[in-house]
C-alpha cells in the first residue's frame, strides 16, 4: 500500500527522519509512537504526499509519488482518509455538510442517505444537523472519522485521534478503527498512548513502529 525507500526528511538544516525503509501491507494495522517532536506527523504527511522527502522516495498504492501529477495526487488522496490531530471544520456548515465536503471537492455525487448511515455508524445520527461548535471533543473526533471515510478510502491515517478525549471515548474511537481494519482497511495510528496500544492487542494484530533518533524502529507483531 505504502512503501518508503531510503526516505529522509528535514528542515532548517536539521535532519528529522533519516533512511526510512518500510512497507505498509494491505489490511495491516500499525501504531506509530515516539516522543513529541520526533516526526510522527511528518511521517504521516509523507504517506499522503502532503510533503516530499529530501531524499529517497515513497510509493503510494503502487505509484511512485515523485512522478504524480496534481490530478493524480487528488485521485490518490480520495483513497487515503486522514484524521488530523486538531480537525478543523467549517463552522457555518452542519455535521452532515462537513462530512460531505470531500465528495464536493472531488466532484463526486452526494447521497445524504449514505452520509446519514455513516454518521449512525460512528454514533452521530442525532447530531447530523448540529453545527461543529455545538459538539463535544469526542463528537468532533467522530465527525473527523466520518469525513475521512466518506470517499471509501483503502488507507486510514490517524494523527493522535484520541489525544483530546477521555478514556471512554478513546476506547470507542479505537473500536471503530479496529472495525475498519476488519473490513480490510489499512490503518495507521500515531499516538503516544501506550494504554491504547495495549487495549488494541486484544482484538487486532498490530505492528508497532517507533521513531527515535531520526530512525524508525519496528517492534514485533505482538505487543
Amino acid at each position: 500500500m505504502i512503501e518508503f525507500h531510503n526516505v529522509s526528511y528535514g528542515y532548517g538544516g536539521k535532519l528529522l527522519l533519516g533512511e526510512l525503509n518500510l512497507s505498509l501491507l494491505p489490511g495491516s494495522f500499525h501504531f506509530l509512537t515516539g516522543p513529541s517532536g520526533a516526526g510522527k506527523t511528518t511521517f504521516l504527511k509523507l504517506c499522503y504526499k502532503e510533503i516530499n522527502p529530501a531524499s529517497g522516495h515513497v510509493t503510494i498504492l503502487g505509484k511512485d509519488a515523485r512522478f504524480l501529477s496534481r490530478d493524480d495526487i487528488a485521485l490518490l488522496r480520495q483513497k487515503i482518509g486522514v484524521i488530523h490531530q486538531d480537525s478543523q471544520f467549517l463552522d457555518h456548515l452542519n455535521v452532515l455538510e462537513n462530512v460531505a465536503l470531500p465528495l464536493t471537492v472531488a466532484g463526486r455525487p452526494r447521497s445524504d442517505d449514505d452520509i446519514m448511515e455513516l454518521l449512525q455508524w460512528v454514533g452521530l445520527g442525532e447530531q447530523a444537523y448540529a453545527l461543529p461548535q455545538e459538539l463535544s471533543g469526542g463528537e468532533r473526533q467522530r465527525v473527523a472519522l466520518a469525513r475521512a471515510l466518506i470517499t471509501s478510502p483503502d488507507i486510514i491515517l490517524a494523527d493522535e485521534p484520541t489525544g483530546n478525549v477521555d478514556w471512554e471515548m478513546s476506547t470507542k474511537l479505537l473500536h471503530l478503527l479496529v472495525e475498519l481494519n476488519k473490513m480490510g482497511k489499512t490503518v495507521v495510528i500515531a499516538t503516544h498512548d501506550m494504554h491504547l496500544i495495549r487495549k488494541a492487542k486484544a482484538s487486532v494484530q498490530t505492528r508497532v513502529m517507533r521513531i527515535a533518533n531520526q530512525r524508525l524502529q519496528l517492534a514485533g507483531s505482538d505487543l
